[in-house]
């Protein structure tokens, strides 16, 4: 597994962020030959996973012996999967370094799935957003329009921190207005907003999935101190990426409340993502681009 694998000087040291993706995805197909889900690594855009029940007239049975697992052939007539790819650029999305926080992270692993669906021969748009949408692309499967996607992520990279608010709940609502076809929307954000008034998000995620949109959404985290709280017990002083309030405080002093406050909103996110059938994946900075790429293949291949 790729754990923190690159930095921005990383991303200079290769040249651009397109050759690096494609070096990070091929290197993740090239792995999964040595894994349970080996059966994958086939050509994305000549198969898809046989469903139990339909027609066996079309089964790859050369793919079968080799990987044991049950391949149809697709045609050209199928439709391809449409991908909106949504990435939050509030300012805590930078937290915790400079030059790799969650926003590096989050940058990354969408060039990734940007690269994964042109191979796929998929359509994707890039919709990059904080209190209101800044970037959106149209939704297209050309080679140009994926590099174009990719130079908006790279420049991405070589911004320097906002002090800009999130309001994820208000942008998913516009989004689920924008999109007419039933699509799959991948959502990477640490969804700090308001968390006290939680239900707005919830209602926001219902509106993807009450107009038939498939969602994906990566819960990007910092685990180890957002999650857990591991700081040491000296005097800190915390900074509201957000508002550029201060406080400063002995760590052991509210770990007990803080734990258990986040506790409770991220076993209430889990809940409500489970009632609407919305696929919650946390993603912890700390563990690499593979367990993105593997949840992606998951849920594509559900959607053939």
């Amino acid at each position: 597994m790729n754990k923190r694998p690159l930095d921005l000087s990383k991303v200079r040291e290769f040249g651009n962020l397109e050759f690096l993706a494609r070096q990070m995805v091929e290197g993740f197909i090239t792995g999964l030959h040595k894994s349970p889900f080996h059966g994958f690594s086939v050509e994305f855009a000549e198969h898809r996973l046989y469903n139990t029940g339909e027609s066996t007239r079309h089964m790859d049975w050369k793919v079968f012996a080799k990987t044991d697992r049950l391949f149809v052939k697709r045609y050209e007539e199928e439709t391809n999967l449409r991908c909106h790819l949504l990435l939050d650029t509030s300012s805590s999305m930078y937290y915790p370094e400079a030059d790799y926080g969650k926003i590096t992270f989050s940058i990354m692993a969408a060039a990734c799935l940007a690269h994964l669906l042109q191979r796929q021969k998929d359509a994707v748009s890039l919709t990059t957003f904080s209190d209101q949408i800044e970037v959106q692309t149209q939704v297209k499967s050309t080679p140009s329009h994926i590099h174009k996607i990719l130079l908006e992520l790279e420049g991405l990279l070589q911004k320097p921190r906002p002090l800009k608010k999130t309001s994820v709940a208000e942008v998913i609502h516009l989004i689920a207005e924008k999109i007419h076809k039933r699509s799959l929307v991948v959502l990477f954000s640490d969804m700090f907003e308001d968390l006290e008034h939680s239900e707005q998000l919830f209602s926001a995620l219902q509106h993807l999935r009450h107009n038939m949109h498939e969602v994906l959404l990566f819960h990007v985290t910092d685990r180890r101190t957002e999650e857990q709280f591991a700081f040491e017990d000296r005097p800190y002083e915390f900074i509201d990426l957000e508002t550029g309030e201060k406080v400063k405080v002995q760590p052991h002093q509210v770990r007990d409340q803080y734990q258990a406050f986040v506790k409770q909103f991220y076993q209430d996110l889990k809940l409500k993502c489970g009632q609407y059938k919305i696929d919650f994946i946390e993603a912890d900075i700390a563990q690499g681009f593979d367990p993105i790429l593997t949840a992606y293949l998951v849920k594509h291949s559900k959607m053939r």
